[in-house]
């Protein structure tokens, strides 16, 4: 049976949060109103997934030839926070998932590519406040968002916890490349509604990036954390 880690480093949207519909239609909206037409949903969730508005708005300033445009990441927010109020839910097996972790004794985290009010607000509408605390932790806190390893890095060391010693569970090729850098091993979670239509591409995606395990299943993530003994 695998040894538990001593420490599981939460991606949030997408993986506790049912969120990355209404993030991703919202921000191609965005897009598409300063004038980048080819800001699909489809298109966005490819490029975007995972990275930080920052990332987003290097490329509308090189894709527009000026700055991005002032406003740009508040109205964003602004759409997507109305969205969140009516519509947003949590993924309900990975909340169960959390829980059983965090019954085992094992030091738990978000690391979001997301700004940190957005991680308040999203955890917050969810119920899931409570169990993290002021243990969430943004791309917003670290020179490089993912795929670079800093922002798990800087988890870890908020929790005292080793890289060898931690796992992260990512929805984005991204982010388990930044867990893989950064010495940590990382499961991909595929169950998100986000992912629909593209599950077995994007399963790939995250295999290839450094996955050691893939499912939309959250029990076969438990099995893989040692938690659950393999039947």
């Amino acid at each position: 049976m695998t040894t538990p880690p001593q420490a599981v480093i939460f991606d949030l949207d997408g993986c506790l949060a049912d969120s990355e519909p209404l993030s991703l239609e919202t921000l191609a909206a965005e897009m598409r109103a300063i004038g980048v037409p080819w800001a699909s949903f489809e298109l966005v969730r490819e490029r975007y997934l995972g990275r930080t508005s920052g990332d987003v708005c290097r490329d509308i300033a090189e894709y527009l030839g000026r700055p991005c445009p002032a406003g740009f990441v508040d109205n964003y927010l602004g759409r997507l926070f109305e969205a969140y109020e009516t519509e947003l839910k949590p993924i309900p097996p990975m909340v169960a998932l959390l829980d059983a972790v965090q019954a085992a004794g094992i030091a738990t985290c978000i690391a979001s590519g997301g700004g940190l009010e957005r991680i308040a607000r999203t955890l917050a509408i969810t119920g899931l406040g409570d169990r993290f605390g002021e243990r969430t932790f943004s791309g917003e806190q670290v020179p490089r968002g993912k795929p670079a390893p800093d922002l798990v890095l800087f988890s870890a060391a908020q929790l005292g916890v080793a890289p060898e010693h931690c796992v992260v569970v990512e929805d984005s090729p991204h982010g388990v490349e930044g867990a893989r850098a950064a010495g940590m091993r990382a499961l991909g979670y595929t169950g998100g509604s986000h992912l629909d239509g593209i599950r077995g591409a994007h399963a790939e995606l995250l295999r290839v990036a450094g996955a050691e395990l893939v499912s939309e299943d959250a029990s076969d993530l438990l099995k893989a954390l040692g938690l659950v003994k393999p039947a």
